[in-house]
């Protein structure tokens, strides 16, 4: 591994970011790195008295089987289901860019490889007020590139092109591609072929509905 993590963004919100950032920390604890789980910000999380936020924190503590600990997985935590500046705003709690690099890199010092997992899709304003921060001056305070999540739906084409496109406009770093909910039907690999064809983006996995594993080679990483 060159790197110490890489940051998950998607082509859109519900395309399956968690439920792969999920998969990626267990192959990679599963080979024997003790790799982790970071959010910025979460925003529609549901308390519960009991279990604390019902999350996409705790969906990934379940899935890649991480140890119980104090530490700070999710920085901001919202609790209306909308986009994390909206929730920061009517919340109370606007995002500090120095806490997110803090506990980002009091992570990274713990652990071996660290999955940073952001919220919606490549153009999210996290916080819009007197200061004004994207989802991708996070990316670029912590020196991350992305793995774009999309599905293999139709109209994922235009969706993981103009993702693939932004990013790069903004000097973002790629390191691939995974196709979630990908069943292998002729559309579905056809889309396969024409988004790495189009963007020259290498595609790392396809992921099926409901799978326990990823297949990837993590020597790239």
């Amino acid at each position: 591994m060159h790197a110490k993590g890489v940051f998950i963004t998607g082509t859109g919100t519900d395309v399956g970011k968690t439920f792969v950032t999920a998969l990626l920390v267990k192959k990679f604890r599963d080979s024997g790195i003790d790799a982790f789980y970071y959010k910025t910000a979460l925003s529609g999380a549901s308390l519960n008295p009991d279990q604390g936020p019902a999350s996409d924190e705790q969906y990934v503590k379940t899935i890649a089987s991480l140890p119980e600990t104090h530490e700070t997985l999710v920085s901001y935590v919202y609790q209306e289901a909308v986009s994390p500046h909206l929730a920061a705003r009517k919340e109370g709690n606007p995002l500090e860019l120095s806490k997110v690099i803090s506990d980002y890199e009091l992570l990274k010092s713990k652990h071996d490889f660290i999955f940073v997992e952001g919220s919606g899709g490549i153009i999210c304003p996290i916080r819009y007020d007197s200061q004004k921060i994207f989802l991708e001056d996070i990316i670029k305070a912590l020196d991350l590139e992305i793995i774009i999540v999309s599905n293999a739906l139709l109209g994922s084409i235009n969706a993981t092109v103009l993702t693939v496109e932004y990013a790069r406009s903004k000097g973002i770093g790629i390191l691939g591609i995974i196709l979630n909910q990908y069943q292998g039907s002729e559309m579905e690999q056809d889309n396969y072929k024409m988004i790495q064809e189009i963007t020259g983006v290498s595609i790392l996995a396809t992921v099926p509905f409901n799978a326990k594993e990823i297949e990837l080679n993590i020597e790239g990483f």
